[in-house]
């Protein structure tokens, strides 16, 4: 958000196509934060994409978190609209401070994921409610499971590198697999960091001194 508002004060003159996904429907809140800049927007739902792609000319992306192997951990839909920009040879470009990159692994959205409130997805659905409520009560009398209908409600998916175009950082415009080279980049200087703190720590050092202890010669007793 931050990268349009700046274009804004630029006076940079552009459209937003503001694509949005159940449940969590995030984008109603951008398009709420962009309108009040005044900037003209279109709000569609992932299923549209296909349809309103060829109105694109970048795609801009957030990051929950950068993988060490160059993949985009972020909000589940993301993959999918990533490979449609990549068919239509439309540039993706991911939004992602540094502190967010991390050097864990991952080729898929089933390693590592975490899973929301089933009942999110089928809240706006009486109809569909009523089913399971109906099949949960059947099965409850047969003995056997309490629903016929699993509902996985993912919240992140993992979009592979081929699919991105650039990542913008506070550092400048990186590809993905700059990953590791900005991780050790940053180990040298938080190592740089506490060597300076250590040596500007005083020493204090305790030194005790040699004391003779001179005695008289005794005097023979008379």
């Amino acid at each position: 958000m931050r990268i349009l508002e700046t274009a804004i004060n630029r006076e940079i003159d552009f459209r937003v196509i503001i694509v949005d996904a159940r449940p969590q429907q995030h984008g109603l809140k951008s398009a709420r934060r962009l309108l009040a800049l005044n900037v003209k927007c279109t709000y569609v739902l992932i299923n549209a994409v296909p349809f309103i792609i060829s109105e694109v000319t970048k795609v801009l992306l957030g990051a929950h978190g950068l993988l060490g192997n160059g993949y985009v951990m972020n909000q589940v839909g993301t993959a999918q609209i990533s490979l449609i920009a990549k068919t239509h040879n439309v540039p993706v470009l991911v939004c992602c401070e540094t502190y967010k990159f991390c050097e864990r692994v991952q080729t898929d959205s089933f390693v590592v994921n975490e899973l929301g409130d089933p009942n999110d997805l089928v809240a706006d659905h009486p109809l569909l409610r009523a089913a399971m409520s109906s099949s949960s009560s059947t099965t409850q009398n047969s003995n056997s499971s309490n629903s016929n209908l699993n509902i996985l409600n993912m919240t992140y998916d993992v979009t592979p590198p081929t699919f991105i175009s650039a990542v913008i950082t506070e550092l400048g415009i990186l590809p993905c697999t700059s990953v590791a080279v900005v991780i050790r980049m940053q180990n040298k200087q938080l190592d740089e960091i506490c060597g300076q703190e250590q040596q500007s720590i005083p020493t204090t050092v305790t030194t005790t001194s040699n004391v003779n202890v001179l005695s008289s010669p005794l005097e023979p007793v008379q």
